[in-house]
């Protein structure tokens, strides 16, 4: 009797990139693709327009010069977080465009109205220019920050599958938004000093320089945060609970407009405002929000650790690999071993793998809690197809690290008498006589990806 699915079979959906023919022409991905890039780059010039005529050209380049510093720290910090499952460069680098074009323009425009019709409305410059700080810019910035990880949420599903995912798209976007504006505070601080002719540590720039590069690189990633973990739970909720998905991205912004008020007005709370708030509300913050986000992210290491054996019983991983692909040290020494033995494109390959493992496991766990799209059984046989060939270079490499880092008495293979790669038997995949690997193969029948096997 024919098995009435096939398991694993090669991906049935069409290749990536390819558009089927009745597909409208602004359905197209290279069309989307096409009005996004012009959509940032025109804000882009603009945004540049505006701070330099702000700051001037030389206030520009030296804001330029001081902003840049703190955004390599950043980046490196939220590309840590992210390596358990990296996400696509292209995510990142939208992420950031957006914070440092798109929103920083939609800020500027709407900041700058919003105060001058509070000024003419009120006839109080001051009192214009605190609401403006303390009540208008948190909303505005906020939201046009929050653009990103909406578009993201819409488009790029699969991209953001969790806490972790949502804290870097939004950390990025916001590094990408403070970069922006450090450079209009610091180009006009400087142009401050150049008319008054006062230089030195008691200078306009360098008190700006302080407080924004020194004391707080972080604010604006930290209040964007809040946001990007309600993005990423919502991702995990299942289709039906469309409340909820709406419900928790508003939570977190809410949170993110009110600690960047609460930031912004701090100012007007006496002398030693700014001080009390930093110290009672920004620094606990920040811990809470880093123990929570690296929290997440050992989850997500246990996570595949308990996922992946299901494929090893089944055949197409060996049993060390759940172990060494749920350590980041196990990991980074099988990139290295495939580098140091067969070359660059070897530890690419590695990584890919990497990749794709990690993918399963959290579809897979995905899949055990009812949350896995219609599209499950298809997307396990393309990320099985993505290991099967990639497996002659990357499985010995952490079949080796996994030799180096897990106890003995862990080990899940015999200590005397092993066989196969680096002394870790290699099982052959459960299929009948005759069958390769992408051949009409059932499954074994106590295989169910949907719950944890006996």
């Amino acid at each position: 009797m024919a098995p009435s699915r096939p398991y694993p079979a090669p991906p049935s959906a069409p290749p990536p990139g390819s558009v089927p023919r009745h597909t409208p022409w602004w359905q197209r991905r290279w069309v989307r693709y096409g009005a996004l890039i012009t959509l940032l780059a025109l804000s882009g010039l603009v945004i540049l327009a505006l701070v330099r005529q702000e700051t001037g050209t030389e206030g520009f380049l030296v804001g330029l010069g001081l902003a840049v510093l703190p955004v390599p720290l950043l980046l490196a910090v939220f590309h840590w977080l992210d390596r358990v499952e990296p996400g696509p460069w292209r995510n990142m680098l939208f992420s950031f465009a957006w914070g440092a074009c798109a929103a920083a323009l939609m800020a500027i425009v709407a900041n700058s109205f919003a105060t001058h019709w509070i000024a003419t409305a009120t006839a109080d410059p001051d009192e214009a220019d605190t609401l403006g700080a303390t009540v208008i810019a948190p909303v505005v910035e906020e939201s046009a920050k929050a653009a990103a990880l909406l578009l993201i949420f819409l488009f790029r599903r699969r991209d953001l599958a969790g806490i972790v995912d949502g804290a870097v798209v939004a950390g990025v976007t916001a590094t990408g938004f403070a970069f922006t504006e450090n450079i209009l505070y610091l180009g006009t601080a400087f142009d401050t000093d150049r008319l008054n002719g006062e230089w030195g540590i008691a200078s306009v720039t360098a008190a700006t320089f302080f407080v924004r590069v020194i004391m707080s690189p972080f604010a604006h990633p930290l209040f964007t945060v809040f946001t990007g973990i309600g993005f990423g739970i919502a991702a995990l909720s299942g289709e039906r609970r469309r409340v909820r998905r709406v419900l928790l991205p508003l939570a977190g912004l809410l949170l993110a407009m009110g600690m960047h008020a609460l930031w912004n007005g701090s100012a007007s709370f006496g002398a030693y405002g700014f001080l009390a708030v930093y110290a009672a509300f920004m620094v606990p913050a920040f811990g809470l929000l880093t123990w929570l986000v690296v929290w997440a992210r050992q989850r997500k290491l246990r996570t595949v650790r308990e996922e992946l054996p299901v494929y090893v019983a089944a055949g197409w991983l060996t049993p060390a690999e759940p172990h060494a692909l749920g350590s980041m040290r196990a990991r980074r020494l099988a990139r290295n071993h495939a580098r140091r033995h067969f070359g660059r494109p070897a530890a690419r390959t590695v990584t890919e793998y990497e990749r794709y493992a990690t993918a399963l496991a959290f579809l897979r766990h995905r899949g055990r809690r009812g949350r896995a799209g219609a599209d499950f059984a298809l997307r396990e046989r393309e990320l099985l197809h993505e290991l099967w060939r990639r497996r002659e270079t990357a499985q010995p490499a952490l079949n080796q690290a996994a030799r180096m880092t897990m106890p003995v008495a862990a080990r899940p293979w015999p200590v005397h008498g092993m066989h196969g790669v680096y002394g870790v038997p290699v099982r052959p995949p459960v299929w009948p006589s005759g069958y390769g690997p992408y051949g009409p193969v059932a499954p074994p029948p106590w295989y169910n990806p949907y719950r944890t096997q006996p």
